[in-house]
């Protein structure tokens, strides 16, 4: 099991031990609607999120190095459940609204984009957001992704259809920065 580091953050894999502190942030009402899912309504609905979704490879717990709390997670969502184009994988990532403001998350995204390409062989990855989430725009500007195309889609989660804006970022791209 791979652990990645950053400056300020350890990205490693969720343990049990670790729903308080997903519950925490998950059931903020900011968190998850912007992500696309529903804040989390029990201790017991984020441990079976950590016992489901976040066994899937490669998705982290976002560990802040200076409380040792896990206040977020990061990782690549597999696009073939998706109508995007490409064979790579897309990053997605929520962050505790108490960390929001301080360049973690494109800390943890520039990270993952240098486990995918230099670790995992990929050679394009992509990430998106919903048309009215702006902090998670400003990470994927801050870390150099380019815009590629918008599209409608049902956010089954959400019960909900919506605009999403696509970017990628290819491995020629990101070793040109």
């Amino acid at each position: 099991m791979e652990q990645l580091e950053t400056k300020r953050l350890i990205l490693r894999r969720f343990a049990e031990a670790d729903a308080a502190d997903l519950y925490e942030y998950a059931s903020d009402p900011r968190v998850g609607p912007a992500a696309g899912w529903p804040p989390h309504k029990s201790l017991e609905e984020s441990l079976e999120i950590i016992r489901t979704v976040f066994q899937a490879p490669h998705i982290y717990a976002l560990v802040d190095k200076a409380s040792g709390k896990v206040i977020g997670s990061a990782g690549f969502v597999d696009r073939h459940k998706t109508l995007l184009p490409g064979p790579d994988d897309e990053i997605g990532y929520a962050l505790s609204p108490d960390y929001w403001g301080r360049g973690l998350m494109p800390e943890a995204v520039e990270e993952l984009l240098r486990y995918g390409f230099e670790e995992l062989g990929l050679q394009t990855q992509w990430c998106g957001h919903y048309d009215f989430n702006d902090k998670s725009r400003r990470v994927v500007e801050k870390c150099g992704f380019r815009y590629r195309f918008t599209d409608r889609a049902w956010v089954e989660l959400m019960g909900e259809e919506r605009t999403e804006l696509h970017y990628a970022l290819t491995k020629e791209e990101w070793q040109a920065r």
